[in-house]
């Protein structure tokens, strides 16, 4: 018997290398999945200017970014903006000023589109081999009602979906949101606030990735620096001691290795 709904995750259109460069743009899911790939010695950069939550911050984030790896990952958490009074300009942070300054908006299907377009577009002009994973972020938004949050996120995906049937995109998709709401949908899975998925279920998520995009010379690596990553997280009963310090002498050398065989590990 199954008990559980199981996404179905197709392979992605391209491959992840192992210790690829990579950006991550998006909410704080974007910020967990890409410290796993930190984790891992991956050299990310992620959210260079902040955590940004809706397409127009994410192309805000692009446009100032100036370099473009060939893999950009960018999550999605919600079609809700604020518009500075004064300017009318979207702001991308309120930087605690108050909230009488600012006017509340909802972007819609065709104005997340059309922010989303504009970003894939700069990107292939930066790099025309670009590929670019979107995923939308599980977490849900509790201060605009959870009716409000699911269709935040309908209004999300339907844009992403439009773009995913644009000729020639370099876009991919990645089903986080799904994943958690379907495989993980049981509130074991979620942080003590109900609303973030545990370190659990990052994990999990991150596992499915692995699956769905690394190439079999990443997932090679990935076997090769996990013993070494455990070896550095071990925690001594004593630290000073001889034993100990032959231990590290000796993974610090492996280290080394590992680094003169994948040149842009980063450690």
């Amino acid at each position: 018997m199954e008990f559980r709904t199981v996404v179905d995750i197709p392979k992605l259109g391209f491959e992840i290398q192992p210790c690829e460069e990579m950006l991550f743009v998006g909410s704080c899911f974007a910020d967990a999945i890409g410290s796993r790939f930190r984790e891992e010695g991956f050299p990310v950069t992620v959210n260079p200017f902040g955590v940004m939550y809706n397409p127009a911050s994410v192309l805000h984030t692009i446009e100032r970014y100036e370099g473009c790896p060939r893999i950009v990952f960018i999550t999605l958490g919600t079609n809700h903006v604020y518009r500075l009074k004064e300017t009318g300009e979207i702001v991308d942070n309120c930087q605690k000023r108050p909230a009488a300054l600012f006017q509340e908006e909802e972007l819609s299907v065709d104005q997340c589109a059309d922010y989303l377009q504009k970003t894939i577009s700069l990107l292939r002009q930066r790099r025309e081999n670009v590929q670019v994973v979107m995923t939308v972020s599980p977490i849900r938004y509790r201060k605009y009602g959870y009716h409000e949050s699911q269709l935040s996120k309908a209004t999300l995906l339907l844009a992403i979906n439009s773009q995913l049937s644009t000729l020639n995109s370099p876009l991919s998709y990645f089903p986080s949101y799904e994943i958690m709401m379907d495989e993980l949908r049981d509130y074991r899975f979620y942080s003590p606030d109900m609303l973030h998925p545990s370190a659990q279920a990052v994990e999990y998520i991150w596992e499915r990735l692995v699956a769905s995009c690394f190439s079999n010379e990443a997932m090679a690596f990935l076997e090769e620096w996990r013993p070494l990553k455990q070896a550095l997280n071990h925690r001594p009963f004593d630290p000073y001691s001889e034993d100990y310090k032959t231990f590290m002498d000796k993974t610090m050398l492996k280290v080394e290795a590992l680094r003169k065989k994948y040149s842009t590990f980063a450690l």
